[in-house]
């Protein structure tokens, strides 16, 4: 029986190449749909939006954080995709009583394809899988990098006010880019206006998830920080950590050259 140990350090046992997939992750269910996974794709989340033309015809679990266990159990997978920071733990270990549960725990890029390379390992998409991770790394290659002296806000929430710090996916990727973020503490705190003046961040990034910013909010950030450039930014492509960081360098490097 093969064995697979995932990125909490957790042993999943397999009987055979798993043919009856869940995936309670955005970014990952597209990332096995990348891997040629179709058809074996049972079910997914109702954020699971990628890629769209696919996603529609598949059953939806409910949300990453409010899984439908039930449904679940109707559906029978022999392979759960699960990770440790998007998912509800007591779900996810109720689950782990019945089926094989992989979970990926990523905090930067070098794990990110780690996580590309051991999933297609365990569902048998191993020179996919490899080939995928070589032309990400290839496009990183390309990645610009911002003034160094540039200290930047990455707002994922509004009323109340949460931001990005330094312990996150997103963080990490802002480091790649040149961007020294203006709180350096937490994961996700929340932050009160007084807050965000006395940092001063000279370049605030509203992120398009999960809080959806839009143009309407730039004008409210002005009032706080009108010396800082505000900036909307795609949500996927700060923070999904699959084929999609595929497309992140280009976008990148058009951010950081709308800076110079």
């Amino acid at each position: 029986m093969p064995v697979f140990k995932d990125q909490i350090g957790n042993s999943v046992f397999l009987s055979n190449t798993p043919k009856r997939i869940i995936s309670v992750v955005p970014s990952q269910t597209e990332l096995l749909f990348y891997l040629g996974l179709d058809q074996e794709l049972i079910g997914i989340t109702k954020f699971c939006v990628h890629p769209a033309d696919k996603v529609k015809s598949v059953a939806k679990v409910g949300g990453t954080k409010q899984l439908n266990i039930p449904l679940i159990h109707q559906l029978k997978p022999d392979l759960i995709i699960a990770n440790k920071e998007e998912n509800e733990q007591s779900q996810i270990e109720e689950l782990m009583a019945y089926y094989p549960v992989w979970i990926s725990d990523i905090n930067n890029l070098e794990i990110a394809l780690q996580m590309i390379t051991q999933i297609g390992e365990v569902v048998a998409r191993t020179a996919v899988a490899n080939n995928l991770v070589v032309d990400i790394s290839r496009q990183f290659n390309y990645l610009k990098s911002a003034d160094p002296a540039l200290r930047a806000a990455y707002f994922i929430w509004r009323a109340p006010y949460m931001i990005a710090g330094t312990d996150t996916f997103i963080n990490h990727l802002m480091g790649l880019c040149g961007f020294r973020n203006a709180f350096e503490e937490g994961r996700y705190p929340q932050v009160s206006a007084e807050e965000i003046v006395a940092a001063n961040p000279g370049v605030v990034l509203l992120s398009s998830e999960p809080y959806p910013f839009a143009d309407k909010h730039i004008a409210e950030f002005n009032k706080l920080l009108p010396h800082a450039r505000i900036m909307l930014v795609d949500g996927e492509l700060f923070s999904w950590y699959g084929n999609r960081l595929l497309q992140a360098p280009a976008y990148f490097n058009s951010l950081i050259n709308t800076l110079q």
